[in-house]
């Protein structure tokens, strides 16, 4: 809103909140604040109303170690979405399709967190066993997202590259190979299966991640800064083509969510360090997630985000390997799963386990955005 008052008011001349950029910058420092200054009344709120976590795990040392967090509130996602949509909805452009995406998904994905969150708190209030929605019931949201943002914005793709001849939506990037010459080309229905394993992967990957204090909320803030970074490449035409990556028009618009979402999550951090006083619960998790999924498949850098949220990849693998094991040989290959339970049942501490797994997101986003000169 307040980007289309600048544009009325100052309608022929340049300024700088035209850049991107210049924007996302602003969009981190107000996302932080807000997120800073909204948490302690919504953390009392919710302590009032007895909103707070119960760890329970299949495993007893494991319950021992993470005793401490009990009663700790939890649902404060809610703080994270408010340092989002507050920066979006004021500094983006509003007619922005991309953006109109993002919105959905934020709105769609909430609801879904939202409402295992609150499934999982009532049922334990009650006495009942119920640990939330059923995975299956939480996929059948989440794949129904990534099918109708794969759909429209495979189409939006696809008109944008009628008009300019270059047709990045028909085309899967890979890291180390230079451009429209080391892309190949996918139909719809690809792209559309693709889209939908990258936007539910990664939000239940993330989801998978939280589960120590500051732990997601800091590597989802790397994350999305490397993300922010794409975005305004990807979206200016100069730029795009001097690093040999794909221009998708007006994805530039995206780097001020993901702006917001390092914001957000920074802000989020000062509560949700160790120890935290409030956890972001799958409202905030499942979320964050599907938002860094959306972007990666607007910007087609599905593959590099394996490398820049390798550790949302490991955590997830680790949970899928663990069960899988489990299942076929009755044994588990870790002592844990997710992993960060592994290490942290392995002797290391909490504080060990976040800040090391914060230092190897930032290495594998750091190689990660080498690889656009290395082609």
């Amino acid at each position: 809103m307040l980007y289309h008052l600048l544009d009325m008011l100052f309608a022929g001349r340049h300024y700088a909140y035209e850049n991107p950029l210049f924007r996302a910058t602003i969009a981190i420092l107000l996302a932080f604040l807000t997120a800073v200054l909204i948490a302690p009344p919504i953390i009392r709120a919710l302590v009032r109303l007895k909103i707070g976590d119960i760890p329970e795990f299949d495993n007893d040392r494991l319950n021992q170690l993470m005793q401490n967090k009990a009663n700790v509130p939890t649902m404060g996602g809610i703080i994270i979405l408010v340092g989002i949509l507050l920066p979006v909805l004021l500094l983006a452009d509003l007619t922005n399709f991309y953006i109109h995406m993002a919105l959905l998904a934020t709105v769609w994905l909430a609801f879904v967190g939202g409402v295992d969150d609150w499934l999982k708190l009532s049922a334990k209030r009650r006495g009942g066993t119920r640990d939330g929605l059923k995975m299956w019931e939480k996929l059948i949201f989440q794949l129904g997202l990534g099918v109708v943002l794969a759909y429209f914005i495979y189409l939006h793709g696809s008109h944008n590259a009628a008009i300019l001849g270059e047709p990045s939506f028909h085309k899967l990037y890979i890291p180390f190979y230079k451009g429209v010459e080391g892309a190949c080309t996918i139909p719809l229905g690809v792209f559309m299966v693709l889209a939908v394993l990258v936007i539910t992967g990664t939000s239940n990957a993330v989801n998978f991640t939280d589960g120590l204090d500051g732990l997601a909320s800091g590597c989802t803030a790397i994350v999305s800064f490397s993300f922010m970074l794409v975005a305004i490449a990807v979206g200016t035409d100069a730029l795009a083509a001097k690093l040999l990556l794909p221009h998708v028009p007006n994805t530039d618009e995206l780097a001020i969510l993901c702006g917001a979402m390092v914001g957000g999550c920074l802000g989020f951090l000062w509560y949700n360090c160790y120890p935290a006083t409030i956890f972001m619960g799958d409202i905030g998790s499942v979320t964050l997630g599907g938002l860094i999924g959306y972007v990666a498949v607007v910007t087609r850098q599905e593959i590099m985000l394996l490398l820049v949220g390798a550790i949302f990849v490991v955590e997830g693998l680790s949970v899928v390997l663990q069960v899988a094991s489990f299942k076929l040989t009755g044994k588990r290959i870790f002592r844990c799963a997710p992993i960060h339970h592994h290490f942290q049942m392995g002797g290391w501490k909490e504080t060990q386990v976040v800040v090391r797994f914060w230092l190897a997101a930032a290495i594998c986003a750091a190689a990660a955005l080498a690889t656009v000169k290395l082609r």
